[in-house]
């Protein structure tokens, strides 16, 4: 099969898929930024000293960060998917369609080690990280608090959508389907690349007090895709982490819940500790009941087998 990215050098797939990310966010960041003030008469860079009571500014607020993630995640992943192989959905794991017993398992590692995630995330807090660094992240915290406000049950489902479904699916096909492929293939080193792939998945959302808690999460994901051979297990496992937070603060705006889930809540060591070995177990269970990916990609003479192979399938 001629004329695909990957017959190109390591390289210039690199460089290709890089430019793509770049290149789309420019675009991204230049569309926002004209057609923004056109329509609010703010600009981004002024909404956090603008009073955000204003149902039509947040929704406007919510439309571009749906775009950022469709346009600087989804569609890069998406165009050097298909300019890679003629399969490109077999390319970013999408197929074949996993089993219900591996979503299980899948679900409950995401949620077995957000307590792990947790005792984490106590350690992150102690850094002694810039006070402009410490700034941003409060002026984050409540642009989220303020786009997460949800006196509606349609505004529990237009966050789902939007703030936990999409940006799972974009950041799982952009981080995990591509980047660490990309990865593995660079350094021939499977969990090495998992680790690097998760430490840039962190350092993107640009939280430094939040940056470590982020690393694990983003290497479990990561490792999920690695020992099962399918991208949409990594992303239910997004969803579920993403959606969790969504549907508890709408609990506890409700009254539902006691707890506020944006505040942190303190995780003793060895529940910590319970939560890691109970996620490894499970992993393992996973490993188990799975056919990994080869990730590191096959010889060309086996990948005409497996490309004329697939072709027959598909035409009887």
């Amino acid at each position: 099969m001629t004329g695909y990215l990957k017959q190109s050098p390591l390289p210039l797939q690199f460089v290709t898929f890089i430019g793509f990310f770049f290149g789309f966010t420019s675009l991204y960041l230049v569309g926002v930024g004209t057609l923004f003030p056109m329509l609010t008469g703010h600009s981004l860079a002024a909404l956090q000293n603008v009073d955000l009571k204003d149902a039509n500014l947040i929704g406007y607020l919510k439309i571009t960060q749906f775009l950022y993630t469709i346009i600087s995640y989804f569609i890069p992943a998406a165009v050097f998917a298909y300019l890679w192989q003629p399969s490109p959905m077999r390319y970013l794991g999408l197929k074949p369609a996993p089993k219900g017993w591996q979503v299980l398992l899948a679900l409950m590692v995401m949620y077995s080690v957000l307590w792990f995630a947790g005792l984490v995330n106590q350690w992150n807090q102690t850094w002694n990280v810039p006070q402009a660094a410490r700034d941003m992240q409060a002026q984050t915290e409540q642009l989220v608090k303020i786009m997460l406000h949800m006196p509606q049950p349609k505004d529990l489902l237009i966050n789902l959508l939007l703030i936990a479904a999409v940006p799972a699916i974009a950041e799982e096909l952009f981080f995990r389907g591509v980047l660490q492929r990309l990865m593995i293939k660079s350094t021939g080193k499977v969990w090495l690349s998992v680790f690097i792939t998760a430490i840039l998945f962190s350092a993107v959302h640009l939280e430094m007090l939040g940056f470590m808690a982020r690393v694990v999460l983003g290497f479990v994901l990561g490792a999920i895709y690695v020992i099962s051979g399918n991208l949409w297990l990594s992303i239910f496992a997004h969803i579920l982490n993403n959606g969790l937070q969504v549907i508890m603060i709408y609990m506890f705006q409700h009254g539902m819940m006691k707890t506020d889930p944006t505040k942190d809540t303190p995780v003793a060591w060895y529940i910590g500790l319970l939560s890691f070995v109970v996620t490894i177990g499970l992993m393992w269970a996973l490993s188990k009941k799975s056919t990994p990916m080869d990730m590191t990609d096959k010889p060309e003479k086996v990948e005409n087998k497996d490309v004329d192979h697939i072709g027959v399938d598909e035409n009887l």
